[in-house]
């Protein structure tokens, strides 16, 4: 029942007297946004003050916006290597940060090739904590209820590493989910998950999905949301139960557990939720035998009310597939974060997908913008804006000052202004910066991606005597999971020595050895991005691209062959051409250790 008291919000009548201080303190923060981005450089600066860094720059104590403004400079990754590495190799001393740094969060965004190494510190688990802890107030204005059932969510841990000086280095919702802040976390009626924690906790990705999902079929009419991080996680739960309901199904009826599930946490912990269900067990079969799945989430979870997915930037491209399944539930995005920081919220969760904007937190670091004009040749050398003066309509690069001992350090996110809830900006997630192809947590940009083709290039030569003419690529996501497919237009010398399909799955292989660790990790470890394609074109096919290009207006002296392609009469006319398509039979190498 709303609660209408003095602590009633703008936002809209809070559900409870918990979610009551929650709203009042996202409306406190984002009305005096200003006030508390100064405070918090303030802190920031403060409490670093003797770190080499900013020594370095010559701050001296300083904590004003003019002086650090002047004195430090936006920097990316690669400048801020030579600290990080230090630190990784055991340097302990207050390079970064004054507060000893707990462990390295590893980004899906990569430096050559590895995944970055972002340093944090224990007290940025609580700030984490605390954004979490107003995303059920929003979403109760909107969603009546959901205090009486459970959530779907299909949550993992990845593999994690230490470095040379012993630091833990691993995603930042590894570091999170095994931390007491979620393995203790308080008893929330409006939080409650049908996944065990011995699950989510579980690194084999088999048993923990198998046990995930076996416990969302176990309570199928107490789930009300269901939903993973990114949308392309949801789409691989729901091709799990395609593949693995017979044995899902035989598990409820006799109440015992697959045999493939060894993890011994997992098996005490199902011992008391698995009892012979016959009936539960001939409803899903009856579901799930049915050649159409189409609306399969409401078929299995009938009182869901909605699908909570990441689907802004690449993860748009599975909006039609999660729409096919769920028979059109609405999407929530509800935050933005990354390893680098946490971000912020969206105020209106239930709205469209093309419609979600984040509203900047102001307390979780300093957040400054660099307007993003990518035809402007001094783009880079442009005014850092703060946050509270950042224009609707305009794209900015997002710059961050956190805690954990990044100064004005570029994210590499491209941000349009879309309005203001009070005086902090909401933000449209545009896209990554130089990112080409994207299926799950991977970034591929177009270096990598020529690299990986240069090599595979070198392959064909030496094995068949033809050459690589031109070439494109798209991020196939009508297959579960996704995978990338590059379109190859070539030279046969000798048509009697053209490259047969042995010499061509070679060539896959070749590329996707070639492809950075993140990309690697999600083919070997997660099975979250299925194998790379190659499709061989006709000859004179980027020809007939260009032409069609030109038709639309294109100007011949400028063309350039788009190294990416999603548009649907270019995607028609490529997949017109072809005459082959090959795959690796084989997986690429990857390790969790990082490359010396």
């Amino acid at each position: 029942m709303a609660v209408d008291s003095v602590l009633s919000s703008p936002l809209g009548p809070p559900a409870c007297e918990k979610d009551a201080k929650a709203l009042h303190f996202i409306e406190e923060m984002t009305r005096n946004a200003d006030s508390v981005q100064e405070r918090v450089l303030g802190e920031i600066l403060g409490r670093n003050a003797e770190t080499e860094y900013l020594q370095r720059f010559g701050l001296y104590g300083a904590t004003d916006r003019a002086t650090f403004k002047s004195k430090i400079p936006a920097i990316t990754y690669e400048d801020l290597q030579p600290e990080i590495q230090r630190i990784a190799n055991g340097d302990r001393s207050p390079i970064l940060s004054s507060d000893p740094i707990s462990e390295f969060l590893t980004s899906s965004g990569t430096s050559a090739g590895e995944r970055k190494l972002m340093p944090t510190i224990q007290e940025e688990l609580d700030r984490r904590q605390l954004l979490y802890s107003l995303l059920m107030p929003v979403m109760n204005l909107y969603v009546p209820g959901l205090d009486k059932g459970k959530g779907l969510y299909f949550l993992f841990v990845k593999s994690e590493t230490k470095t040379p000086g012993g630091l833990l280095a691993r995603p930042v919702l590894t570091s999170y989910y095994r931390s007491d802040h979620f393995k203790t976390r308080p008893y929330d009626p409006y939080n409650v998950y049908t996944s065990p924690n011995e699950a989510i906790l579980c690194f084999d990705s088999f048993q923990s999905m198998y046990t995930q999902m076996l416990c969302g079929l176990l309570e199928q009419q107490h789930v009300l949301r269901v939903g993973a991080v990114f949308a392309s996680g949801l789409l691989r739960a729901i091709r799990f139960l395609q593949l693995n309901w017979p044995q899902l199904t035989h598990d409820i009826r006799t109440g015992t557990l697959n045999a493939k599930v060894t993890d011994p946490s997992i098996r005490q912990c199902m011992e008391g939720r698995l009892k012979p269900n016959q009936e539960l067990a001939d409803f899903v079969i009856s579901e799930c035998s049915k050649e159409n799945w189409g609306g399969i989430i409401t078929r299995i979870w009938p009182n869901t009310k909605y699908l909570d997915v990441i689907v802004t930037g690449a993860m748009a491209q599975y909006i039609p597939t999660l729409n096919y399944y769920s028979a059109g539930l609405p999407l929530a995005c509800t935050m933005y974060a990354s390893s680098e920081c946490y971000f912020g919220l969206n105020l209106n969760p239930m709205c469209k997908p093309s419609e979600v904007s984040y509203t900047i937190m102001p307390n979780m670091a300093y957040f400054e913008f660099l307007p993003h004009e990518p035809d402007s040749p001094c783009s880079t050398q442009a005014k850092l804006v703060d946050l509270a003066d950042v224009e609707v309509g305009k794209d900015y690069e997002l710059v961050i000052t956190t805690y954990a001992g990044l100064y004005r350090y570029r994210v590499g996110d491209i941000l349009r202004v879309a309005g203001f809830h009070n005086s902090g900006p909401q933000f449209h997630f545009v896209r990554r910066k130089n990112v080409l192809l994207s299926i799950d947590s991977d970034k591929t940009d177009e270096a990598e991606l020529q690299k990986a083709v240069e090599n595979a290039s070198r392959l064909l030569r030496e094995s068949s005597g033809s050459s690589v003419v031109e070439y494109t690529s798209y991020a196939d996501t009508k297959t579960i999971p996704g995978h990338y497919v590059v379109y190859w237009e070539l030279m046969v010398n000798e048509p009697t020595s053209s490259p047969d399909d042995e010499v061509l799955s070679r060539c896959c292989l070749a590329m996707e050895e070639s492809l950075n660790s993140v990309y690697r990790q999600c083919r070997v470890a997660d099975g979250s991005i299925g194998p790379l394609e190659i499709r061989v074109v006709k000859s004179g096919t980027f020809e007939e691209l260009m032409d069609y290009a030109i038709s639309r207006g294109a100007s011949i002296n400028q063309y350039k062959v788009p190294r990416c392609v999603s548009f649907p009469p270019i995607m028609e006319l490529l997949d017109s051409r072809v005459v082959s398509a090959h795959f690796s039979s084989l997986l690429p190498h990857w390790t969790p250790e990082r490359r010396r």
